[in-house]
């Protein structure tokens, strides 16, 4: 159906805005709770919610094009809305494919509802003490990088937990931030993306009711579960740091203009241009994968949206360090904006999954094997 959200205007409309204050919020490791107000007022926390539960009904591509243009104006503000829009668009891809998906989705689309997510950090073997209790689980445990958390409404998390009968399996589950046992650490000072808000979330005894539970999966072990999230989520990641590189391209140039005489700046911007061009590449291919929800959810799609990641990711960081010799001197003075955008553009490699993961994760496909090994860390005894 015909989206209801015109997110290019939003976006000229709320981004100037937005970029305003920007230094001082990095600079105070200030959260972006007024965006988050803003957005929330323009609906666009549920415009990817079709339009037949009630949302915007805006496509992926749509998405990743916001979030990549946001990030031209505040980086922290595009990374922390690319993480509840890439759990809403999983709902997303599970509702199209009869897969439980609908009730968290009409639930952003009734309330605005704002996802925080702790997926990436948790990955296959999760963290927490989980204990069983009458009608659900009492979850005890520490989730970090929980992007926008100070305003959020539901985090969506896992916990290990061993079954008498199943052994050590990973619950998913949401809860929300109202519930009793939940608080926020305050913890979020980082070297960049600093108004991300990506606190960790201390989760002390929370009571989860048995409905609550969405998955249960094998503990270290990957699943199919997977395949949806990683190819949903790494293009909106992407387009957020996109958009930070193609904002310090455009720095540079500004910068290297002054210096048209300097036989050296046509040099260092034709090989910015090659590095920039080549992490819109990369992205664009992975929102083809992607197709708008329109692909099978196989490790092989998986992997190569993880390939893509990682030429992405190391375009992404090229493309900054080479606008900050492009552009000279004046490049290392924080009122020109650079030095901001080089930091918040090293997060990028920090996302599922880096580098050497990823090249296992590609090798072991390649042989046959299951793409990820990953077992428990056993402490290594000392020598006799």
């Amino acid at each position: 159906m015909t989206a209801t959200i015109d997110l290019t205007g939003i976006l000229n409309d709320l981004g100037p805005r937005f970029a305003v204050g920007a230094a001082d919020r990095d600079a105070a490791a200030e959260f972006v709770a007024d965006h988050y107000d803003a957005l929330r007022e323009r609906k666009v926390f549920s415009a990817l919610v079709p339009t037949e539960l009630g949302g915007g009904g805006a496509s992926h591509s749509e998405m990743c094009a916001f979030v990549r243009g946001l990030a031209h104006y505040c980086s922290s503000t595009a990374l922390a809305v690319s993480m509840h829009q890439h759990l809403v668009a999983a709902a997303v891809y599970n509702y199209r494919n009869g897969r439980p998906g609908q009730k968290l989705l009409e639930r952003v689309a009734e309330k605005e509802a704002v996802l925080v997510s702790t997926g990436a950090n948790d990955w296959l073997g999760s963290n927490g003490d989980v204990e069983r209790a009458e009608g659900g689980y009492r979850i005890s445990a520490r989730k970090p990088f929980a992007s926008g958390s100070p305003k959020g409404d539901v985090l969506v998390t896992s916990a290990p937990f061993e079954d008498p009968k199943e052994g050590w399996l990973v619950l998913h589950f949401p809860v929300p931030f109202a519930s009793d046992g939940v608080s926020r650490a305050g913890d979020w000072d980082t070297l960049g993306m600093r108004a991300t808000g990506s606190e960790t979330v201390i989760l002390d005894g929370v009571f989860v009711p048995d409905e609550a539970v969405v998955m249960k999966r094998p503990r270290h072990a990957y699943h199919m579960a997977f395949n949806v999230i990683l190819t949903v989520a790494m293009p909106l990641i992407l387009s957020a740091y996109v958009g930070v590189a193609e904002a310090a391209a455009e720095i540079a140039q500004g910068q290297a203009a002054k210096r048209v005489a300097d036989p050296v700046a046509p040099f260092q911007l034709g090989e910015l241009t090659n590095t920039l061009t080549t992490a819109q590449l990369a992205l664009d291919a992975m929102i083809g994968i992607t197709n708008d929800w329109q692909f099978e959810a196989t490790p092989d799609t998986a992997n190569a949206i993880l390939i893509r990641k990682t030429i992405a990711a190391n375009a992404v960081i090229a493309t900054v360090e080479k606008a900050l010799e492009t552009a000279g001197g004046s490049g290392f003075y924080a009122s020109l904006g650079l030095e901001r955008l080089l930091r918040d553009a090293h997060g990028v490699q920090f996302h599922p999954l880096p580098e050497k993961r990823q090249q296992q994760f590609t090798g072991r496909l390649a042989l046959g094997l299951d793409p990820i090994l990953d077992t428990p860390l056993v402490p290594v005894k000392a020598a006799a």
